[in-house]
């Protein structure tokens, strides 16, 4: 990976961006996207657009979600043990004996993720999973009132798991969902600016809030901007790892390239398109089936006014939702390259329509 694009992915990713707090995450996402735009700007809740080839048509919005799954604090107790709240699909289990920090008004206060010594433990029967709400964390004090000279309740809380090269062109980090795909849609519009071809269409790379917690910002932005096609990407489930089933989840790997979603929101003539420049860029694609809903922001931006083009773009993840989060950054690279080739392709005034 071109080691400025390297560095750029490590900084977004060790960036705290929790859920309903992504400010941080979004400024470094701006400073970096406005090299390779006409404007940028951003919305009331956070959600940010670089623009590219303004006044271009038809308009087309690459988007991919700022938020990491995070904690709150929720509650106090006297001796200043914190008690905390969910954030997105937070596993309780996993949370147990982390290291945290909690994102204050004055700045960031360490802490752990309290965890009781088997010694000092006795149950009968199979041990019981950890709930949220059996949660607590230790900051070092010893009561409610220093505790809350530090901190205070809704104040979120995130781990401290940071980027790094696990072996050849695997990477480990909390948060790859959804930092890759702000990194995505951020490359794929240098490599439309650095490239020599003319393009007809409007892009605006998006980085939208809120998606852990309902799809919330894409909803916003999607309406905003009213895009004629979206191409959107996220983290999708590796399988190729001890105790998943395939038959039930389905066959995708790491190092095999992106994968791309067949049925729902998904326009078949964007993913057909895709599918095309793919092929004519040699980029190997893993295909996946989907049932009621994707579980991304496509499933919002797709019905958005009466209906937006788009397709789903994923990138194999495994052990999502963890502080270990496995992908491969050569499928990762692969991603703004087929999205500027998909973009290259559209002609101008081009609709993308279902044919009868």
């Amino acid at each position: 990976m071109r080691e400025a694009s390297l560095h750029f992915l490590k900084t977004l990713v060790n960036t705290p961006s929790p859920v309903g707090h992504e400010t941080r995450g979004q400024r470094v996402w701006l400073d970096y996207a406005k090299q390779f735009s006409d404007e940028t700007f951003s919305d009331a809740y956070g959600n940010c657009v670089a623009v590219l080839n303004k006044g271009g048509g038809p308009r087309v919005m690459l988007a991919a979600h700022a938020d990491e799954i995070a904690m709150a604090v929720n509650y106090i107790d006297d001796n200043g043990f914190i008690y905390v709240r969910r954030m997105g699909g937070v596993d309780a289990a996993i949370t147990k004996a982390q290291r945290i920090v909690i994102h204050t008004r004055h700045g960031a206060v360490k802490g752990v993720v309290g965890n009781v010594a088997p010694h000092l433990t006795k149950q009968d029967g199979e041990p019981k999973l950890p709930k949220i709400h059996d949660i607590f964390i230790d900051i070092g004090v010893s009561s409610r009132k220093e505790a809350e000279q530090l901190i205070r309740v809704g104040d979120p809380i995130t781990l401290t798991d940071e980027f790094d090269i696990l072996r050849g062109d695997l990477a480990v980090a909390r948060a790859f969902d959804n930092r890759i795909g702000t990194f995505a849609v951020a490359e794929a519009l240098r490599l439309l600016k650095e490239s020599k071809v003319k393009l007809n269409c409007e892009v605006c790379a998006v980085s939208n809030v809120q998606e852990e917690v309902g799809l919330l910002g894409a909803r916003q932005i999607a309406y905003s901007l009213h895009p004629d096609i979206a191409l959107v990407v996220d983290v999708t489930h590796a399988t190729d790892y001890p105790t998943v089933s395939k038959t039930q989840h389905g066959d995708t790997r790491l190092g095999k390239g992106p994968a791309i979603t067949h049925g729902g929101c998904n326009h078949p003539e964007v993913v057909k398109r895709l599918e095309e420049v793919a092929k004519k860029k040699k980029i190997p694609l893993q295909h996946e089936a989907m049932s009621n809903s994707s579980g991304t922001d496509t499933d919002v931006i797709f019905w958005t006014r009466g209906g937006i083009a788009s397709a789903l773009i994923s990138l194999p993840n495994r052990y999502m939702h963890s502080p270990v989060e496995v992908v491969n950054l050569r499928d990762l690279e692969m991603i703004p390259q087929l999205m500027a080739a998909f973009v290259q392709s559209v002609k101008r005034g081009e609709k993308f329509k279902v044919k009868i």
